[in-house]
C-alpha cells in the first residue's frame, strides 16, 4: 500500500530500524538480508530527504528527524494493528490472543498466579507472557499489553486503573529475641534491613520515603532481586524486612516468621494497571482489563491466611 508514494511497509522497518540502530539486528526482525535491509533504509532516506540513521564509530545514530519520526511511526503503526488488523467480533472462548503483562513477583505470587487460573476457566485458549517490571519504554512502544506498576510508576498519556491498595508490614524470625510484640522506630533503625533493589541502578523499594520523613536511610545488610527472597532471608537472623502485608501473611503460614505492625505510618502502595492507549477500544483487550479487575477483588478476598 503507498500512501503520498511512500510504501507504508516502509514504516514497518523504519520503526525497528530506529529502535536496534544496527542493519545486522533490523535485519534479523524483519526476516531480510543485510543488503536488503540496507536498501531499505536507502529508500527510507530518499523519501524523507534524511539520513535518518548516521555511523558513529560503530554505532549508528538517529538524527535530530528521525527522532522526530520515531513516536508518530510507532503511533501509526499501534493504530493499524489496534484498528484496523484487530477483528473486532471476539469470543474468550475461542480466542488464541497471547497477551504481554509486566508484573512484580509479589503481584505473580499473591493475586495474579490465581487470576490467571480463573481467566483460564473462560478463555482456555489464551496465553500469558508474565515479564518483570521495566521503565515502562516498552509500554510506551507497544511492545506489551499491561503494566501492573505502583503508583508512581504511572505514565502520563495512557489509560491507567486503580486495581488495589496494598500495607506495609515488618518481618521478623521467630527466634529473633531483640524483638518483642511491639517495634519502636528506635529498634527499627538500629536493626540490620533486608531490603529488594531493582534495575541496574538497585532502586530500593521504599528507600526514597525513609530519607524524605526521617533524614537517614535503614542499615541495610542485605539486597535481594525480588520480592519472594525478602521473608526467607531473615530467618536464622537477627535481621528485619519490611514488606508486603499480603505476602508476609502467605509467608507466615510456611516459614517461622513473626509479623510486626511498622513503627510508621509508611503509606499505602496503590497498584494500577496500564495499557497503550491504542488498545482503549480493542475488545479482547478491554475483556481482559475488565476479567482482571474483578478477579483481584474475588481472589484477594478468598486468598487463605490473607485477611
Amino acid at each position: 500500500m503507498r500512501f503520498n508514494h511512500l510504501d507504508l511497509n516502509l514504516l514497518v522497518a523504519l520503526d525497528i530500524l530506529l529502535e536496534e540502530q544496527n542493519i545486522t539486528r533490523a535485519a534479523e526482525r524483519l526476516h531480510m538480508t543485510q543488503s536488503a535491509t540496507s536498501g531499505v533504509l536507502g529508500r527510507l532516506r530518499a523519501f524523507f530527504e534524511d539520513e535518518l540513521l548516521v555511523q558513529v564509530g560503530r554505532k549508528m545514530q538517529p538524527t535530530p528527524y528521525a527522532l522526530e519520526l520515531a513516536t508518530p511511526v510507532r503511533e501509526v503503526l499501534l493504530t493499524i494493528r489496534s484498528s484496523i488488523t484487530t477483528k473486532q467480533a471476539f469470543d474468550p472462548a475461542s480466542s488464541k490472543r497471547h497477551f504481554k503483562l509486566t508484573a512484580s513477583d509479589y503481584l505473580i505470587t499473591v493475586l495474579f498466579s490465581r487470576v490467571i487460573q480463573k481467566i483460564h476457566e473462560q478463555a482456555p485458549h489464551i496465553t500469558f507472557d508474565m515479564l518483570a517490571p521495566n521503565d515502562g519504554e516498552l509500554l510506551v512502544r507497544g511492545e506489551i499489553d499491561l503494566m501492573i506498576v505502583p503508583e508512581r510508576y504511572v505514565i502520563e498519556g495512557h489509560p491507567a486503573q486503580l486495581l488495589f491498595e496494598e500495607e506495609h508490614v515488618c518481618v521478623v524470625w521467630q527466634g529473633n529475641k531483640q524483638v518483642g510484640e511491639q517495634l519502636t522506630l528506635e529498634q527499627y533503625m538500629e536493626m540490620g534491613h533486608v531490603s529488594v533493589g531493582f534495575g541496574r541502578n538497585r532502586s530500593l523499594s521504599i528507600e526514597d520515603w525513609f530519607v524524605s520523613q526521617y533524614g537517614f536511610n535503614r542499615r541495610l545488610e542485605v539486597i535481594t532481586h525480588d520480592f519472594n527472597t525478602l521473608p526467607q532471608l531473615v530467618i536464622g537472623t537477627q535481621r528485619i524486612a519490611t514488606m508486603h502485608r499480603r505476602l508476609a501473611l502467605l509467608y507466615a503460614r510456611y516459614l517461622p516468621l513473626r509479623i510486626l505492625p511498622a513503627p510508621v505510618k509508611i503509606p499505602a502502595m496503590r497498584e494500577f494497571m496500564l495499557w497503550h492507549r491504542s488498545m482503549d477500544g480493542d475488545p479482547m483487550h478491554r475483556w481482559l482489563r475488565e476479567r482482571i479487575h474483578e478477579l483481584i477483588k474475588t481472589v484477594d478476598m478468598a486468598a487463605p491466611g490473607i485477611a
